[in-house]
């Protein structure tokens, strides 16, 4: 009876592969911290919005997984949104971008990313897109399931 809780506690931990922080240390969770207190304009607006969550699902902010901090993060589907501003358009930036998003893929993370641009000139088509891959990403998880 012990082995099994003890496994059903691991299978809960949050640190480990397939929980809600998948190996975030202590200095991811205060860079998270830190990013909270000085979001962008842009990220503020979509925050406005993805606080209801979306088709029930609650997003959280400036969310450690692994050694990133995703913008935005919804662990049931595990549906990352990012807000890029224009320092992502330098080529250094772009590189760690690419080998970022191919980590949090590896951990099985979806990625949409959007320019601050976006986000603050067109927020409706922003949340058009981010409800549909929810909705994909839903229906994937309950097919799964089945």
């Amino acid at each position: 009876m012990e082995d099994r809780e003890d496994r059903n506690q691991e299978l809960k931990n949050p640190f480990k592969k397939g929980g809600m922080f998948q190996g975030a240390n202590p200095l991811i969770f205060q860079r998270a911290k830190e990013l909270r207190k000085t979001m962008t304009q842009a990220e503020k607006i979509l925050l406005m919005h993805l606080k209801k969550g979306v088709n029930g699902l609650k997003f959280r902010r400036q969310h450690p997984i692994g050694s990133y901090v995703a913008d935005f993060y919804c662990h049931k589907i595990k549906f990352v949104v990012e807000v890029d501003g224009s320092i992502h358009n330098s080529e250094e930036i772009k590189i760690n971008d690419i080998s970022r998003e191919e980590d949090l893929k590896n951990l099985g993370c979806v990625i949409l990313r959007f320019t601050n641009h976006e986000v603050e000139s067109s927020v409706e088509t922003v949340l058009f897109k981010i409800e549909k891959k929810v909705d994909e990403l839903l229906k994937n998880l309950k097919e799964q399931q089945i």
